[in-house]
């Protein structure tokens, strides 16, 4: 391991020079790794690892046809390299459950009946195991259970992996039957394509995923842009310029900043305006969202949030309720703006 000061804190992280990709595939030459559900992270660490040399098939239900169809456009083949989830999780060695949280819960008590003594079941979130009370994943105790999580949607993982860059993993053992499950976690994690990995638990994982999902990625996010485009709108500026001020300048200059070298130096490459009101209110936003942050985290960590992704997407119009609300979204005028305005964007040469 790599010790790495993160601000102060030194932590352990495994990099691809101290366990290159040759290692993982030493690691993984005898494994078959069956990830089933090729849905949204499933696509991108199967073929990510298939390019990488792996022995991969996959667990798809035929029934679901999108999913079967884009499996097999992407090089799978039907009765070689592509079967229902219960035969291909017979096949495996090691089995990654990438089905979403909701349908884990549904599928467990057959996929249970698949696993053998010494396999490996995968995880790439600690959804299920965490919450178990709730969702009655409850592996056997003869197996060993791991966890990659990559920092990022599957679009991103397969897109920075084809780019020749990687997604920072997270990565876990919660059951060490084998004795080499450590090893076998960081292989795939490598195999996936990883930036680089960094050890984490079940536990806390499943927390600080959450969190982040219904605040800083997502929902903070989301709800910010939609106040400051009303004021904005509400003040008499046109849609076009609101959005540009709320979202435009945001991912297409600023936030390219701060992934380049940081926050402080995206405020040292603004202009003094923007740099002293930017310290002046970063405080005040803060202490405005630190409340809703603290009740987010209990409510994460209680179970709470857990109970309400189950009891929502176990309802039978949850399809068509969840179809309305991203329906509610994309027409706002904000995000009707928003398709206006990359339209307009010049066309990358």
């Amino acid at each position: 391991m790599a010790k790495i000061d993160f601000g102060g804190v030194v932590e352990n992280v495994i990099t691809r020079e101290e366990f290159p990709l040759s290692k993982a595939r030493e690691v993984l030459k005898n494994e078959v790794v069956a990830v089933i559900g090729y849905g949204v992270q499933g696509p991108a660490q199967a073929l990510n690892m298939k390019d990488n040399g792996i022995n991969v098939i996959i667990g798809q239900a035929p029934e679901f046809k999108a999913d079967w169809n884009k499996a097999v456009a992407d090089g799978f083949v039907p009765g070689k390299t592509l079967f229902p989830i219960e035969e291909a999780a017979k096949k495996g060695t090691i089995i990654q459950y990438l089905v979403s949280d909701a349908a884990q819960r549904i599928i467990w008590p057959k996929l249970k009946l698949c696993l053998k003594k010494g396999n490996a079941l995968y995880f790439s979130h600690g959804f299920s195991i965490t919450y178990k009370e709730h969702t009655g994943v409850i592996p056997p105790a003869d197996i060993d259970v791991i966890l990659c999580a990559p920092k990022g949607s599957g679009t991103s993982v397969r897109r920075n992996f084809l780019a020749g860059a990687g997604i920072n993993s997270s990565y876990s053992v919660f059951q060490d039957f084998t004795g080499r499950a450590e090893e076998r976690t960081i292989a795939l994690g490598i195999a996936i394509g990883s930036g680089y990995l960094f050890p984490t638990t079940f536990e806390q994982e499943v927390y600080s995923d959450l969190t982040g999902e219904r605040g800083v990625l997502m929902g903070a996010l989301a709800g910010i842009m939609d106040a400051q485009y009303q004021v904005l709108r509400e003040n008499g500026h046109s849609p076009s310029e609101a959005f540009n001020e709320t979202v435009e300048e945001l991912t297409q200059s600023l936030i390219r900043l701060v992934d380049e070298k940081g926050m402080d130096w995206m405020y040292a490459n603004c202009s003094a305006t923007a740099q002293r009101g930017a310290l002046d209110w970063r405080p005040k936003f803060k202490a405005a969202t630190l409340p809703v942050f603290t009740d987010l985290y209990k409510k994460v960590k209680s179970g709470e949030e857990c109970v309400r992704v189950l009891q929502s997407t176990g309802a039978t119009n949850y399809k068509s309720v969840l179809d309305a609300e991203l329906k509610e979204l994309g027409d706002s005028e904000m995000w009707r703006a928003g398709a206006a305005v990359r339209k307009l964007r010049p066309l990358k040469k």
